[in-house]
């Protein structure tokens, strides 16, 4: 059977003297491994180029149910991305959230709202000109709503601290050392109240972005199991900073 669906390319990874093995999240059938004979010859139809992190796809595409690898029979990068491949602000911010991503997001069933959230956020980030510093953290506390583990925002904006291991906003510092306190607990509740469109009006220091991103990759850990450790984040730090 042949399918159309739109994907977002997760990961690639080399097979034998030309081929590659990609994964692709895509709009139909969630988290999906393809097979493309011939991706690092010169004159392929599918290069390795058009399968870089990140970059989002039209496909058509063979889908069996019981199959580990799939087949692709068309491909073309719908939307191109123009910006982020070139920029090292960008380019340093989707290596970091394609990493998340590829640790966070498993399923190999259709998830359409997670898709159109990652791919519309994707699109914005190429498009946007300024005020970028803090869409990796906005873009990690979003994703949270479709992962399972969204902040409850009761006492959002009331609380001193913010409850790690729970989720939730406290006027009491919590049991367990996992939590934000003051003023990082008004810098979270900020950006959680934020769009990607006024993300640009919270202020924060160097320093206090490298400390939620720190605390938001615990947070991550806590509640996806095997998400250890991201690395991406200490080259985003540098360029950021």
């Amino acid at each position: 059977m042949l399918h159309k669906t739109r994907g977002i390319v997760f990961k690639t990874t080399d097979y034998g003297e030309s081929s590659i093995v990609v994964q692709v999240f895509t709009e139909k059938f969630g988290l999906q491994s393809y097979m493309v004979n011939g991706a690092k010859k010169p004159k392929a139809k599918i290069s390795r180029n058009m399968l870089q992190p990140l970059h989002l796809l039209d496909m058509v595409v063979y889908h069996k149910e019981t199959g580990n690898v799939q087949r692709i029979k068309e491909l073309k990068t719908s939307p191109m991305l123009l910006t982020i491949p070139y920029d090292v602000i960008k380019s340093s911010m989707a290596m970091f959230l394609n990493e998340v991503l590829y640790k966070a997001v498993k399923q190999q069933s259709a998830d359409e709202q997670l898709f159109e959230f990652v791919f519309s956020a994707i699109e914005w980030l190429d498009n946007q000109t300024e005020g970028l510093a803090n869409f990796h953290l906005l873009f990690l506390i979003r994703l949270t709503r479709y992962l399972g583990f969204y902040p409850d925002r009761y006492l959002a904006g009331e609380a001193d601290y913010f409850d790690l291991k729970n989720g939730v906003f406290s006027k009491y510092k919590p049991d367990s050392i996992l939590y934000l306190s003051p003023p990082h607990t008004q810098n979270f509740t900020a950006l959680l109240q934020s769009t990607f469109e006024s993300i640009a009006n919270v202020k924060l220091s160097n320093d206090d972005r490298r400390y939620l991103i720190s605390k938001l990759l615990e947070y991550y850990a806590m509640h996806i199991e095997g998400f250890g450790n991201i690395r991406s984040h200490e080259v985003l730090e540098e360029v950021l900073g």
